[in-house]
């Protein structure tokens, strides 16, 4: 069993920008979604994974398995109607562990999210200047209610 151990803030300028290292763009749709419980399919390229994840806000249960591609294409175009969401990923690298910097498309056109995950729940973060608000425990931006959003969320 894993577990996902994640802070997640909105963006703020692009000073982030400078120390990218990678890019991928990702589209991920909604199985599930149901007592904090969500089934994820994502494709980045010519990869898939079908994602589990509990509940939680900082720690959270998560088990995460490769699936062929055009199956994952098959559940997105499906079964995930209504609930995707397309966005693309940079990773930013700092102090030894990999920002992800997500700037959503489509109706979230203008969200920038920012998560860094930790190998532990204390671990001390230094966090960036253009880290604004933390929202690892606001629902609105969870990934899984974002797709479903037709706009981004509000305050």
């Amino acid at each position: 069993m894993g577990f996902e151990i994640e802070r997640r803030f909105l963006v703020q300028g692009d000073a982030w920008r400078a120390g990218v290292t990678a890019t991928t763009r990702l589209r991920q749709g909604y199985l599930a979604r149901e007592d904090g419980v969500s089934v994820r399919v994502r494709v980045s390229g010519t990869k898939a994974r079908l994602t589990i994840k509990g509940p939680g806000g900082l720690v959270r249960p998560e088990f995460e398995y490769d699936i062929p591609a055009a199956e994952a294409e098959a559940m997105l175009t499906l079964l995930c109607t209504g609930r995707s969401l397309a966005k693309t990923r940079h990773e930013v690298p700092l102090d030894g562990l990999v920002w992800e910097v997500d700037v959503f498309e489509g109706p979230l056109a203008g969200l920038v999210i920012a998560e860094v995950e930790l190998p532990d729940a204390a671990h001390a973060l230094r966090i960036p200047a253009w880290a604004g608000r933390e929202i690892t425990t606001d629902a609105r931006y969870a990934n899984a209610a974002l797709a479903s959003a037709t706009a981004p969320p509000r305050g």
